[in-house]
């Protein structure tokens, strides 16, 4: 069950909303769109074929809809509790916020706030706030960190993913030795098999950083305290790899001696 949100603004600064009591002057009444949100499906009709065929889908962005009594009391005035709110929910601002359940792991998601309504004339103070959150998942704030070794046979590492939406990852390599080429392969709880290569020779005291978190992917070679983009390294015919909720096998492939590497992913959730 859901016990407080926490929403911090761009100065830093933490409004708590309790869901159980009112000391702060704050009711919560109601808060929307915390469910998965709606997905967009493509598809396309041909001439003399029933139904329709199948291309692409994609999720929308998520409106959160909290709706705050406004106490008057300890906490001040109803107009005290209004202004309060406009240092945090100001319209075009950026907001920060935290779920906390008492079953269920602690949440975040950033969005940008909407309105924030809160009439003067209301027989009963209330106010309404609409926050759009572009990036429509809930994440856990702490990110998990995994190491492992590469092989030269087919073992593989394992990882249970426990979020609901797939993430990616941040794959880290810390060499000690020349590594030609390596490879990533990706066997997802369906079976389905997915490789990664890198084709590009990494040297002794080389550090290499691949991202395949959607949106900001990236290849970034640290060689003598330099950092410069590698992307090239990576062949077009390859697959960023991304884990999916359930049990998902890794094995990085590397001849020679075993070289020490990161997993580094944020796990995903898709709706409270």
């Amino acid at each position: 069950m859901l016990e407080r949100v926490e929403v911090t603004n761009e100065q830093g600064n933490t409004l708590v909303l309790p869901l159980e009591y009112t000391d702060n002057g704050y009711l919560v009444q109601d808060i929307d769109g915390l469910d998965p949100v709606k997905a967009i499906i493509n598809s396309s009709n041909f001439a003399n074929m029933d139904g329709e065929q199948y291309q692409s889908s994609r999720r929308e962005a998520r409106n959160i809809v909290m709706i705050l009594g406004l106490e008057s009391g300890v906490a001040g005035s109803v107009r005290d509790l209004r202004k309060k709110l406009y240092a945090f929910f100001m319209p075009k601002s950026t907001v920060h916020m935290r779920f906390f359940s008492d079953d269920e792991p602690t949440v975040d998601i950033f969005g940008k706030v909407e309105s924030c309504l809160a009439p003067l004339f209301a027989k009963e103070p209330i106010a309404t706030i609409s926050v759009m959150c572009h990036q429509p998942d809930f994440y856990i704030p702490e990110p998990v960190v995994l190491s492992g070794l590469t092989v030269s046979d087919d073992s593989e590492f394992v990882i249970e993913y426990d979020g609901t939406i797939e993430t990616g990852i941040l794959f880290t390599m810390a060499v000690d030795w020349v590594v030609p080429e390596f490879a990533i392969s990706h066997r997802a709880p369906d079976d389905t098999l997915s490789v990664m290569e890198y084709n590009e020779s990494l040297r002794a005291g080389d550090r290499l950083t691949i991202s395949t978190v959607s949106g900001s992917k990236s290849a970034t070679l640290t060689r003598d305290g330099a950092d410069s983009s590698v992307l090239y390294g990576i062949p077009g015919s390859s697959t960023y790899i991304n884990l999916f909720p359930g049990t998902n096998y890794i094995r990085v492939y590397a001849e020679g001696t075993p070289v020490p590497f990161a997993i580094i992913y944020t796990t995903k959730i898709g709706g409270l």
